[in-house]
C-alpha cells in the first residue's frame, strides 16, 4: 500500500510543474521583450523610415548584365523586386558581373567526362543613385552539375538547363542580400 501512496505523491509534484514553467515564462519576458531592442526584426516588416523592404526593393534598378545567363539574373531579380508590375523612380542601382566556368568531373580513364559542373561566380554594387556612392558591395557563387550524354543536343539542353538553375540560386541570393540591407533602418 505504501507505493500505492508514494504514487499520489508524485503526482502531487507532477501538479506543480506547470506552475513552476508559467513563473519561469513570466520571468523571461522581459528578456525576450529586449530582443527587439537589439535588432531582431521582421525582415519583410515596417522599416525605421515608414516604407517596408518590398517598396525599397522595388526602387532598385538592376543594371544590364552581359551575356545569356546575366540575363536570365537580371530578370530574375527584376521579377522578384516587382513582381512584374511598372517599378517605381530608382534609388539605387544594382551593378553585377559575372565569371562562368565549367569543371569536369567523374572523368573516365579514356578522358571523357561524365558529368560536369557550371559554376557562376558574381561581384556586385549597390549604387546610391543621387551621389554615386557605393552602398553595399560583396559577391556570391552558384553550382549547378549536370550529366554528358552522348547526343550532342542533349548536353547543350543539359548545360543550359544548369546555366537557369544557377542563375535562378544566384538571383535568389542577390535578392537576400540586397533584402537584409534594404530592412535596415536609415
Amino acid at each position: 500500500m505504501r507505493s500505492k501512496g508514494r504514487a499520489i505523491g508524485l503526482d502531487r509534484g507532477a501538479g506543480r510543474r506547470p506552475i513552476l514553467a508559467a513563473a519561469l515564462l513570466l520571468a523571461a519576458l522581459p528578456l525576450l521583450n529586449a530582443c527587439g531592442d537589439t535588432g531582431f526584426r521582421p525582415l519583410y516588416g515596417s522599416s525605421g523610415i515608414g516604407a517596408n523592404v518590398d517598396e525599397r526593393l522595388a526602387q532598385v534598378d538592376v543594371a544590364q548584365i552581359p551575356g545569356r545567363v546575366g540575363q536570365r539574373i537580371r530578370n530574375e531579380l527584376i521579377f522578384q523586386s516587382t513582381g512584374g508590375g511598372a517599378p517605381p523612380p530608382p534609388t539605387l542601382r544594382l551593378e553585377v558581373a559575372i565569371r562562368e566556368s565549367v569543371t569536369s568531373t567523374l572523368v573516365q580513364v579514356d578522358g571523357n567526362a561524365d558529368a560536369q559542373v557550371y559554376g557562376l561566380e558574381a561581384q556586385f554594387n549597390l549604387v546610391r543613385i543621387s551621389d554615386n556612392t557605393v552602398v553595399l558591395k560583396g559577391s556570391s557563387f552558384a553550382r549547378a552539375g549536370f550529366e554528358r550524354f552522348e547526343s550532342i543536343f542533349s548536353n547543350v539542353r543539359a548545360r543550359e538547363d544548369a546555366e537557369n538553375r544557377a542563375a535562378r540560386t544566384l538571383g535568389d541570393d542577390l535578392k537576400s542580400r540586397l533584402v537584409a540591407y534594404l530592412a535596415k533602418p536609415v
